[in-house]
């Protein structure tokens, strides 16, 4: 890799923890709507209301 190897695999590892990340967020975001029934009204109405009307 012409010496940049640390760089390039570095790179490739940034971005698997990221994805890895954000993958944890969205099943965690899950499992506590899923625990919570009420919380995703709530979430909705909070949503509807960040909405800009044109």
């Amino acid at each position: 890799m012409g010496g940049y190897g640390f760089y390039v695999w570095g790179s490739y590892l940034v971005s698997f923890i990221c994805i890895a990340g954000e993958i944890w967020i969205l099943l965690n975001r899950q499992r506590t709507l899923q625990q919570y029934p009420g919380q995703r009204n709530e979430l909705n109405m909070r949503e509807k209301k960040n909405e800009t009307t044109s």
